[in-house]
C-alpha cells in the first residue's frame, strides 16, 4: 500500500516503455482524522496464483490529486 505524497513525486524518462495487461480495480473513499483519502486496488490478473487478493493499494488525498489532475490535464489536453 502506498500514499502517494507530493514531495516524493517526479518525472523521470524510461527508454523502454509498455502497456500492461489490464485487470480489475476498485477505489473507495474514506475519511481519517478529517482528511479524505482516496484509494485504488488493483488486483492479479488471471495468470497470476491468488487472482483474487489484493496486488497493490495506491491512496491519495487532496494535495496529491490536485497535482494529478493538473498533471492529466496537461498530458491529454483536457
Amino acid at each position: 500500500m502506498a500514499l502517494l505524497n507530493s514531495q516524493k513525486f517526479s518525472a523521470i524518462s524510461k527508454s523502454k516503455n509498455s502497456i500492461h495487461q489490464t485487470t480489475e480495480a476498485v477505489y473507495t473513499v474514506f475519511d481519517v482524522s478529517g482528511k479524505t483519502i482516496f484509494q485504488i486496488d488493483t488486483f492479479g490478473t488471471k495468470k497470476r496464483e491468488h487472482p483474487e487478493k489484493v496486488s497493490q493499494s495506491i491512496q491519495i488525498d487532496k494535495d496529491m490529486a490536485q497535482i494529478l489532475i493538473n498533471k492529466l490535464k496537461n498530458t491529454f489536453n483536457l
